[in-house]
């Protein structure tokens, strides 16, 4: 699995950003619960999935200007 394109997101709406950052951020909370279980965890997707909040917000912002 790779880093999500920008080109993914393109053509979400205001609202429909919001749903997927709510989304991804419970996919970090799930992640850093199960390392603090000590679960098994792959730990590439905290940076995947903290790249793809990131690329969220910065079209969210582009969006309200």
């Amino acid at each position: 699995m790779s880093f999500s394109k920008i080109k993914e997101i393109e053509n979400l709406n205001y609202k429909e950003i919001d749903e997927k950052i709510i989304e991804v951020k419970k996919e970090i909370f799930n992640l850093k619960l199960k390392k603090a279980t000590r679960q098994s965890v792959k730990t590439h997707l905290f940076k995947q999935k903290k790249h793809q909040l990131a690329q969220l917000f910065t079209k969210k912002q582009q969006l309200s200007k």
